[in-house]
């Protein structure tokens, strides 16, 4: 960025106009924010999260498996929500994506949804919670 930039900016890939300080919070979080390289999914897929536990002096891993409710936000403030079912009570978690203890993610199954944040699926239980199943 040059000095040149104290004006508003265009991005390139949207057509909304951002400040200089979001063009700033941008490049730095391109540059400096590692980011981990996880499979393609979205809201409707059931997935399985590994993610390190510290207890102590020890770590393990940990999995959580259950149906993306939401993905929200970009770059290094992005988070997805799972919902599982442990007995009869729901629990949902949510994940930043480039939180250090993410260790990895897999697509159990690819579910066909036509919302891409499902908050219904929350009051449903029974048959009527399963999700059309996406063959590839």
């Amino acid at each position: 960025l040059t000095s040149d930039d104290n004006r508003e900016c265009y991005s390139e890939s949207t057509h909304y106009k951002y400040s200089t300080m979001e063009a700033l919070v941008k490049f730095v979080q391109d540059e400096f924010v590692e980011r981990k390289e996880f499979p393609e999914f979205s809201a409707g897929d059931t997935i399985t999260v590994y993610y390190e536990i510290k207890e102590g002096e020890k770590t393990r891993t940990q999995f959580f498996r259950g149906v993306v409710i939401q993905r929200r936000g970009t770059g290094s403030s992005e988070t997805f929500t799972i919902r599982k079912m442990s007995g009869t009570v729901g629990v949902e978690r949510i994940f930043p994506i480039n939180m250090p203890a993410l260790q990895k993610v897999e697509i159990n199954k690819k579910g066909k949804v036509r919302r891409s944040r499902i908050y219904y699926f929350r009051g449903l239980t029974g048959k009527k919670a399963r999700i059309k199943e996406v063959r590839s």
